[in-house]
């Protein structure tokens, strides 16, 4: 396992934090969005308060890292790798203690196959090790949901839900998925939800500790983590090349391991 000063370093050089390339206006619109009420920034979540845009906007800079003054509105923003890290941290003791208990049930999903799925594998090999009973609702159930045109179904891969469009795993923001998955359980919960995107935040509304990793345009999650919804959230960028974010998953497969 790298060190703290070696994993701050390469998440900067890799950019999952440090000088991402989300950039500044994209990371403000999708503020903006969120707080004039659209509920595709919510990610699945309702907020027990309103969030004006400044507020939204101090809160990814304590929360995230990005550039705090609100006259910053183009050109290049950040993510604080030393709250990546903190976060990661966090992730891993909430989950050790989740598999301190006999056969606890965890579900997994990611909306980005093309990036964060390779820690989620990591994690969910993990958690089969140390005895975790992974889920896997509404396998094969098949939505026509928001943005686009035809349906899509869920598909798990060694246990991660995901998106399938006609045989190809998209990138999703959608909620409808997990609040489906979550009702064929018919009640029995999960111990934990590890995810993204919409699927965290379905999880967090539903009232079910969730652990989850979101970009910095990605408020919705924040601030559910603000209002107590969802456990952790780390921020990072979530679509590098997977195997950039082989240091950090192994960070925290083995905090997690040591805490156990």
């Amino acid at each position: 396992m790298l060190s703290r000063d070696e994993l701050r370093d390469h998440l900067v050089h890799t950019r999952i934090a440090g000088d991402v390339a989300t950039p500044r206006e994209n990371n403000l619109d999708h503020y903006s969005s969120l707080a004039n009420g659209d509920p595709y920034y919510a990610l699945g979540l309702i907020f027990d308060q309103p969030w004006p845009y400044r507020d939204i906007l101090a809160l990814m800079a304590k929360s995230a890292g990005v550039v705090s003054d609100p006259g910053h509105r183009w050109g290049q923003d950040t993510i604080d790798p030393d709250l990546t890290i903190d976060a990661i941290d966090a992730m891993a003791e909430r989950i050790a203690a989740v598999l301190a208990r006999p056969e606890p049930r965890i579900l997994f999903a990611t909306g980005h196959p093309t990036g964060l799925l390779a820690v989620h594998l990591r994690l969910a090999d993990l958690c089969a090790s140390k005895g975790a009973r992974l889920l896997s609702p509404a396998e094969g159930w098949t939505y026509a949901g928001s943005g686009f045109g035809r349906p899509r179904r869920i598909r798990y891969l060694q246990d991660i839900a995901m998106l399938d469009d006609r045989g190809a795993l998209v990138h999703t923001h959608d909620a409808d998925p997990m609040r489906h998955m979550l009702g064929e359980l018919d009640g029995g919960l999960p111990d934990l939800v590890i995810a993204d995107h919409g699927w965290a935040g379905a999880a967090g509304e539903a009232g079910v500790p969730t652990v989850a990793f979101a970009d910095s345009n990605d408020p919705g999650l924040f601030v559910g983590e603000a209002e107590g919804k969802l456990d952790v959230v780390v921020p990072l960028d979530d679509n590098v090349l997977p195997r950039y974010y082989a240091p950090l998953t192994e960070r925290l497969v083995t905090t997690v391991s040591q805490a156990l």
